[in-house]
């Protein structure tokens, strides 16, 4: 139970990244470079302060290839979230964490049942459903960082699992991962696009959705298999949907209600096996 509690809080945390990114981006308040230096930042910070509050000591401090894995998967998917489209973005970037996720779950001797399979592809379907129609051919450079920033994530989230201490690990990977995006993105970064609006919503993005959200994530990847810590992320593109509906007044569509159930299903088909 605490499994599932903690996987449903880190991806609600994931779903409202994009919805913050959208809020900070779209209105101009921010530029993309700008707004991953701050969350990184933020989440460093608040993961600090959590920490010393915890009072505890560390059982682990992260690590620098953790931290290269996040800071990978920040900074290629900044520069090509100026570069593609956020339909077949979606498709690309969780394309390549299910590939990464599962093929290494393979690799190391998982075999998922018919049932498994078949919920991947019925999850997958419903992603594409709601992601490709209308979504034009991609630039390739920009859909070539997509596709390393979903493996950077994938990447990240394997090294995850065998986390002791989640909150002292995602502290350490952190203030790694904003040292290293900072110096990455500060380069393409333009002082003159900061505004508080966009500062206020990157910082909630870095302290709230990243740092504790990732937190979460860390908290459940010990008791998943690879195969499903890759399968329920593909739902997060669904809820993002589905809260923009509630929060930004956007349309209920006959093809989000398809792709709701699809996904829906195929996380369902998978998780309702018992292990």
């Amino acid at each position: 139970m605490q499994t599932t509690l903690f996987t449903l809080a880190a991806l609600a945390c994931f779903a409202a990244n994009s919805l913050l990114t959208r809020g900070a981006l779209g209105p101009g308040w921010l530029d993309a470079p700008g707004f991953t230096i701050v969350r990184l930042t933020t989440g460093a910070a608040m993961l600090a302060v959590l920490l010393r509050l915890r009072g505890t000591a560390a059982g682990e401090r992260g690590s620098w290839r953790s931290a290269f894995a996040l800071a990978g998967y920040a900074v290629a998917f900044t520069i090509a979230y100026t570069r593609i489209g956020a339909g077949v973005g979606a498709l690309l970037l969780f394309g390549a964490v299910q590939v990464t996720m599962i093929g290494t779950g393979l690799v190391k001797g998982e075999r998922p049942l018919a049932r498994d399979w078949l919920g991947l592809i019925l999850a997958a379907g419903g992603l594409a459903w709601l992601t490709l129609p209308g979504a034009s051919a991609p630039d390739l450079t920009g859909a070539l960082l997509m596709v390393i920033a979903g493996a950077a994530w994938g990447a990240y989230s394997i090294i995850g699992r065998r986390s002791r201490d989640p909150l002292a690990a995602t502290a350490g990977n952190f203030w790694r991962a904003a040292i290293l995006g900072a110096i990455a993105l500060g380069w393409f970064h333009a002082p003159g696009s900061l505004t508080w609006p966009g500062v206020l919503l990157a910082a909630t993005s870095g302290a709230i959705a990243s740092g504790v959200g990732y937190t979460f994530w860390y908290s459940a990847l010990p008791h998943l298999t690879a195969w499903r810590a890759a399968l329920v992320q593909l739902s997060v593109p669904v809820i993002t949907a589905l809260a923009a509906i509630a929060l930004l007044n956007e349309t209920f569509s006959s093809r989000l209600a398809i792709a709701t159930v699809l996904v829906a299903a195929g996380v369902g088909v998978t998780l309702a096996r018992r292990t």
